[in-house]
């Protein structure tokens, strides 16, 4: 998959570093450049389940490209919010449905992530793909 370019780069920076410690500071780096989904917003629609901490997506269209804001009460649930961001944004919602989470992998970051965890992010991906879906008109 050609990934943007931003999730490119941050694919790069992630891959270059070996430490699973260094990986998580660097995805608390990255939970303050999500497209935030404000607390006041959060709400039982939005909420994602399956994730071990409080974790929302809200998701739209402008001129027919989708969009998601995310919010979450763990800084690594809110960088992964980040880095699915700069998969998902600015693209057709056809494309958003096609879309394997495989940057997590290139990034060395579902390694050091915990079962719970990974399973989370799952969970997160799969429901702004749901999203993508319904504003597609489809079910």
């Amino acid at each position: 998959m050609t990934w943007p370019q931003a999730l490119q780069e941050a694919i790069e920076q992630f891959a270059d570093v070996f430490d699973p410690m260094e990986r998580y500071e660097m995805l608390f780096e990255w939970a303050a450049d999500v497209n935030e989904l404000p607390i006041e917003e959060w709400n039982d629609a939005n909420m994602i389940h399956g994730c071990q901490s409080q974790a929302h997506v809200e998701c739209h269209l402008e001129d027919g490209v989708f969009y998601m804001r995310g919010g979450a009460d763990a800084q690594i649930v809110q960088g992964l919010m980040a880095i699915t961001c700069l998969a998902v944004n600015g693209r057709p919602p056809e494309e958003v449905v096609g879309i394997e989470p495989t940057f997590v992998d290139e990034m060395g970051l579902k390694a050091s992530l915990t079962p719970s965890r990974s399973n989370g992010f799952l969970n997160m991906f799969k429901r702004v793909q749901d999203e993508a879906r319904l504003l597609m008109g489809g079910s």
